[in-house]
């Protein structure tokens, strides 16, 4: 199995080395006989860093599974294979008035994979996360017994899958609720704020009113335009399509440039044409769904303009209490140390707990930054944000992350041995080696020592 096939999108980690299709990986798993670390799930490759290799082992490629099972017309649940990607989802719900109730920025993902990072959207403060949505899964673990996970059966299995990272076993299937909507187009209205003391003002009653909500901020104005940006509001169209359109786009970047062609000359020229033409009109408006929920998507492989080095993605949360403080300071750390953001997406999270016994998406604010890999210097802005975050009680996103450290994995979830008790042992990633185990490691150290 070709190796180009399994990366992660980030393209700032090496490719997995070894890949083993999922009937085979199944195979080994019933007859009990996979080796200490040997497995890990791959979805779709929509992961930014390595929480989707398994660089000891080899992945599963999950993608062959893909059949959609069963799904009730009256209730919205929708029973599929692991591997089902969730644009093939919205396409079979849609005649039926049903769209999933949480999805993330690409549709490209697997059902499986969006379990295992319980994903959230812009409507965290309605709906909460993927997980929240997800009415029971199939779990196989190398005892070679297949499991069913839900909130009645095998709970605390069914709590360590959901956001457990591909680390408790291989899903198979799984069911979900879908939300009923009246059509998939959605009414949109972008409201410009001057700075982000605007934006929190506008926050909470933009939630409030609104089904979907999320910022873009531009993140490399200066002066008085310091903290400008859009702020996008939307709910389902009463009168819209509810035909899903084609998943596939007709652009794309076929080849990787020698260069990062997303420099900051670009991205200057970039978020100016983006802020007039999205911003010029406050009348509300009528979009395709995948417009507003998938905008990257329209581009296939966007991720290689970027370069031969890839990128970094940084997602952090910090509560309510902090936000005003902690997220200005994070922006003037990126502008400080020179690096330009193509994607700056702030939003708010609401209070819905998730099943998840490890899931990222908690009350307070969001902030998304993406960022071109130059080496050490964007290594240490990224270990700079980690420590504001942290210090400040938040939390920093590990599928989204290539090389945070251990201690900062260890503040944003303390309750990490509960997942790694519950761990499948023939199952590890490369995320989970270099955080969880070192930090593991570090404590039988430090216990021998006492």
């Amino acid at each position: 199995m070709g190796q180009e096939r399994f990366g992660s999108f980030g393209l700032a980690t090496p490719p997995a080395r070894k890949a083993i299709p999922a009937d085979e990986a199944i195979a080994l798993l019933k007859r009990g006989e996979a080796k200490a670390g040997s497995l890990l799930a791959y979805g779709n490759g929509r992961s930014y860093g390595d929480s989707c290799q398994n660089d000891a082992g080899m992945v599963v490629d999950m993608r062959p599974l893909n059949r959609i099972r069963s799904f009730n017309a009256e209730t919205g649940v929708l029973e599929a294979d692991a591997g089902t990607l969730l644009c093939d989802i919205i396409a079979y719900a849609a005649p039926y008035g049903f769209f999933p109730a949480v999805v993330p920025g690409t549709q490209f993902v697997t059902l499986g994979g969006a379990i295992a990072n319980d994903v959230h959207g812009k409507n965290h403060h309605r709906r909460g996360t993927f997980g929240c949505h997800v009415e029971a899964l199939t779990l196989l673990r190398s005892d070679g017994r297949t499991y069913r996970c839900s909130q009645t059966d095998n709970v605390a299995l069914f709590g360590a899958t959901i956001g457990g990272m591909g680390l408790t076993g291989l899903i198979l299937s799984a069911s979900i609720k879908l939300m009923r909507v009246p059509s998939l187009d959605i009414t949109e209205k972008a409201t410009r704020f001057r700075d982000l003391r605007e934006f929190f003002d506008l926050a909470e009653a933009a939630d409030q009113a609104n089904e979907y909500a999320v910022a873009w901020i531009d993140q490399l104005a200066g002066g008085h335009g310091r903290g400008r940006g859009l702020l996008f509001t939307g709910n389902h169209a009463e009168h819209g399509s509810h035909a899903a359109a084609n998943a596939g786009s007709r652009l794309s970047v076929p080849v990787q440039p020698p260069f990062n062609v997303l420099n900051r000359p670009f991205l200057t020229a970039f978020n100016a044409a983006y802020r007039w033409k999205k911003g010029k009109s406050a009348v509300p408006r009528q979009a395709g769904y995948q417009g507003f929920f998938f905008p990257l998507d329209g581009v296939r492989d966007w991720n290689r303009l970027y370069g031969p080095r890839g990128l970094f993605q940084h997602q952090s949360v910090v509560p309510e209490v902090n936000a005003r403080r902690i997220v200005p300071a994070l922006l003037e750390a990126a502008r400080r140390a020179g690096q330009g953001s193509f994607l700056t997406v702030l939003k708010r999270f609401g209070d819905v707990r998730s099943p998840a016994l490890l899931s990222f998406p908690r009350p307070g604010f969001t902030l998304t930054l993406d960022f071109p890999n130059r080496g050490e210097r964007t290594l240490r802005l990224l270990a700079q944000l980690d420590r504001t975050t942290v210090e400040a009680g938040g939390a920093v996103n590990p599928y989204k992350d290539a090389r945070m450290g251990p201690e900062t994995f260890a503040a944003s979830f303390p309750h990490w041995q509960r997942l790694e008790a519950l761990r499948d042992p023939a199952f590890l990633s490369s995320f989970w080696a270099r955080t969880a185990k070192r930090l593991e490691i570090g404590q039988g150290r430090a216990e021998a020592a006492e």
